[in-house]
């Protein structure tokens, strides 16, 4: 849709530039009587709340999702990004309205959209509109240069870091100097609504004070969070309270400055009390500082409203951890309608985290809606002319490499096909595949993928605890040579057989090359089979009978991982789904250095984005090595699809049994209803019970044997020597 289909007559205004700073709030009025239905249209560029009469018209934050708004000039240097989206948000406003005049307020603030120097799209500007039904009839309100324009009490903004509130009396709302909005160039994009869900206030956390100090005092709000305190201003006007947010804390117990990461909220006080919090950012942390006279009232987690759909509990603490911690992480990277790497240094959605996660994700969150839109951002961000899809959607200038992140074209939407059984993404995103791998092809020598877009990383592997010892052309050939393998499915399922002979052929190709470069025919190894490289390879079909044997010699004497954000999760998945679940999740549980036991030992409740005693230690919350959570399900729980059945329209329930797990229970909210499973074992038998929804066709596998599930309740008793009772 255009401008028109959407907004009518209504005109994208901006300030008359005479303001302090590029935020403002706008106002106008608009007269209705007795009003039968009014729906309000409002995009506010960058971050907006809107108010009609006082009122907030939502609880929803931070919007417009996030999207490639339209083309930023030179940039992304030497590409053109594929297409440009606005999301639209709409609300229907008829209980707000009273009879005669009505005011619409919008206060601007950042975002993608204004943020940076080199990449912003451009200043703060509005469109809006509201259009219904009165006594006399239809009628149709929309933004002019007649709407008035104030400075922003926001100054000294930094999308990820920074926000301070002037709220000195001379800037508060009701003393605001107002004068005539002018107009605005439009952007030149696409207009679109979206049942995406925003950001929300979903848990409010009460809070400890841990330490206090002459200067500041030191809160804990029990773990690590994305959203912001709420506080209780109390200093005279013109006081300054400063609140510092961190994810760790000393050892004497003040903020430890290495995981601020630059995150400060600052309020001017105005003389009054008052009860504040950020209005255009949002902060990452467990602890904060405030400085100054004012108190913390709670602290506010604000992330998409993503409801978890799925449970899973067990008598063993380290996987429990792992499924909460990966769930908190996950929910804490979700802003904005995008899977954010962190919620505080870079906040952008890098396709190789998001297509790490998102089978996980899937698995256990009301997650249809928000990956929809995300797999259209993926579309966007590739350029027209080479076919290169860019290290984040939307597209903010970022690290990555052209397998692990680029092949999110292909791997996104084929797990979107396989949770939720919807062709359209396949069918819509095939172009984008075949001219990615043809970029592929491009960027290729001697049947490896040796380069990127020029000047740019490329990377394999990612957040090893050492040094990456994998190269990066065997790391891309792998996702390369996955994704071929993917489409080859794609193709039988969308209708494009007639492909598959150039992806086998590809495949081929590939594989001969990967296994003259980097096969050790002596041993059978791939590169020492360090990091995962076995893994990598015996999960495309290559190497030999010793191969996958070396890998599982290597890592039981190992007894844990080696492997970066990739490695991790193949290596996890390929012991699962060869039948060695026992060492898989020995992996898991392992409590080495390099372990998620040791980061639970350490207090950690967020995934961190490198192993605990790694060579660096950066940012305490990125969700990728969390991948692995995905696997409690499929394998642990068991509740996987038939093969060949995409939406779980049909499932087989297999648990792995291992031991350190005695006793488990889950369950996962299928597109037929709830399936959960659980079972107890002890030294002579296991008793599981499973429940089935009406519909929905299931078989339960238990050491070799079927057995057809009826729906509801099912009860199953074995011995371990196997006899069904």
């Amino acid at each position: 849709m255009n401008q028109r289909d959407v907004f009518s007559s209504a005109e994208w205004v901006t300030s008359c530039g005479d303001c302090e700073n590029k935020f403002f709030i706008l106002k106008s009025s608009f007269s209705v009587e007795k009003a039968r239905k009014a729906t309000l249209r409002v995009v506010g560029l960058g971050v907006f709340h809107c108010y009609i009469n006082g009122e907030r018209v939502s609880e929803d934050l931070f919007l417009p999702l996030s999207t490639d708004f339209e083309a930023r000039k030179d940039y992304p240097v030497n590409e053109i990004i594929s297409g440009h989206r606005l999301y639209v948000p709409e609300y229907d406003v008829t209980p707000m309205l009273k009879d005669g005049e009505n005011t619409v307020t919008i206060h601007f603030g950042g975002g993608w959209y204004t943020f940076g120097e080199n990449s912003k799209y451009g200043d703060a500007k509005a469109v809006w509109r509201i259009f219904g039904e009165d006594k006399n009839g239809e009628f149709d309100f929309g933004s002019s240069k007649r709407d008035k324009i104030a400075d922003s009490y926001v100054k000294d903004y930094h999308f990820t870091c920074t926000e301070t509130q002037d709220l000195q009396s001379k800037n508060s709302v009701e003393g605001l100097i107002w004068s005539d909005a002018v107009l605005a160039d439009a952007p030149d994009t696409e207009y679109f609504f979206t049942d995406c869900p925003a950001d929300r206030v979903c848990e409010t956390l009460r809070i400890k004070e841990i330490k206090k100090d002459n200067d500041f005092t030191v809160y804990d709000c029990g773990k690590n969070i994305s959203g912001y305190p709420v506080i209780k201003l109390r200093g005279e006007a013109g006081e300054k309270v400063t609140v510092v947010h961190s994810e760790e804390l000393c050892p004497d117990g003040s903020i430890d400055p290495e995981f601020v990461h630059g995150q400060k909220q600052i309020y001017i006080c105005d003389g009054n009390e008052k009860t504040v919090r950020p209005l255009f950012t949002w902060y990452a942390f467990r602890y904060f500082a405030v400085y100054g006279n004012a108190q913390p009232e709670c602290v506010e987690v604000v992330h998409t409203n993503a409801p978890i759909l799925s449970h899973f509990k067990s008598d063993n603490e380290i996987l429990n951890w792992i499924h909460d911690t990966y769930v908190n992480t996950q929910l804490t990277n979700m802003h904005s309608g995008i899977p954010s790497d962190c919620p505080h240094i870079e906040r952008r959605g890098y396709t190789g985290d998001g297509q790490l996660a998102c089978h996980a994700a899937m698995n256990i969150l009301d997650a249809e809606s928000f990956y929809r839109k995300w797999i259209k951002d993926i579309q966007d961000c590739q350029d027209a002319v080479t076919g290169h899809i860019q290290y984040t959607a939307p597209y903010m200038h970022s690290g990555g490499g052209p397998g692990g992140w680029g092949c999110a074209i292909v791997e996104v939407p084929y797990q979107f096909y396989l949770h939720y059984g919807d062709t359209e993404p396949l069918s819509e995103c095939y172009p984008n595949m075949l001219r990615y791998f043809d970029y592929l092809e491009s960027h290729s020598e001697a049947g490896l993928v040796v380069s990127d877009k020029e000047g740019e990383w490329c990377l394999g592997d990612w957040c090893t605890p050492v040094s990456v010892v994998l190269p990066a052309p065997f790391v891309n050939n792998y996702f390369y040579i996955k994704s071929l393998t993917r489409c080859i499915d794609i193709a039988k399922i969308i209708g494009k057989q007639e492909d598959i002979p150039l992806f086998e052929k590809r495949i081929e190709e590939r594989k001969k090359a990967v296994m003259a470069a980097y096969f050790n025919k002596w041993d059978g190894n791939f590169l020492g089979g360090q990091q995962g490289a076995n893994a990598f390879a015996v999960d495309i079909g290559l190497g030999d009978e010793r191969t996958y044997q070396n890998m599982v010699e290597y890592y039981r004497k190992l007894g844990g991982y080696d492997t970066g954000i990739f490695g991790t999760d193949i290596l996890t998945r390929v012991l699962f789904e060869r039948g060695d679940g026992q060492l898989a999740t020995e992996l898991m549980l392992s409590e080495t250095l390099h372990s998620f036991g040791e980061m639970r030992r350490l207090g950690a409740t967020s995934l961190w984005e490198y192993w605990p005693g790694s060579l660096r230690d950066r940012s305490h919350s990125h969700p990728m090595f969390g991948a692995v959570a995905a696997y409690i399900y499929d394998y642990l729980l068991g509740i996987r699809a038939k093969v060949g059945c995409a939406g779980y329209s049909e499932i087989v329930i297999s648990p792995v049994l291992v031991d350190k797990i005695n006793s488990l229970d889950g369950s996962r909210e299928l597109k037929a209803g709830t399936v959960s499973v659980s079972y107890n074992k002890n030294e002579n038998a296991v008793e599981f019970d499973i429940v089935i929804p009406e519909n929905l066709s299931a078989d339960f596998v238990f050491e070799g044997e079927k057995y057809i599930l009826s729906h509801g309740k099912n009860h199953f008793v074995f011995s371990f020597e196997s006899d069904l009772r």
